[in-house]
């Protein structure tokens, strides 16, 4: 059954100062797009291959992206967000070891972005 009624909250509540696997908050998700919040404190990733296109942004901390098409390096603070699309592979290399990193990220069906 769906919610009748707004639902809201705080992107910075209850932000963890340190983790041992980085953070996955489902935030809203409907019609093949879900948005979540991702916290990160030093962590890294391995190589994702994903089958949908994904917008991050990073709201606090800082956090590089490397890609494997040209080993490109993708560093990124407060404000900056890029669109990852489906298929392309890309893992978190670092985040700040000594702050949070909070990212919002939306993924959706691949080709849905200009």
């Amino acid at each position: 059954m769906r919610n009748s009624g707004p639902v809201s909250g705080n992107l910075f509540a209850s932000v963890p100062s340190q983790l041992a696997e980085e953070q996955f908050l489902d935030l809203a998700a409907g019609l093949g797009v879900r948005i979540a919040r991702i916290v990160s404190t030093g962590h890294t990733t391995e190589w994702q291959h994903p089958a949908e296109d994904e917008w991050v942004l990073v709201l606090r901390g800082a956090g590089r992206l490397r890609f494997e098409t040209g080993d490109e390096v993708l560093s990124m603070g407060p404000g900056d967000w890029c669109h990852i699309p489906a298929g392309l592979r890309h893992r978190v290399e670092w985040t700040d070891p000594d702050a949070p990193t909070v990212w919002l990220a939306v993924h959706f069906p691949p080709g849905g972005a200009a």
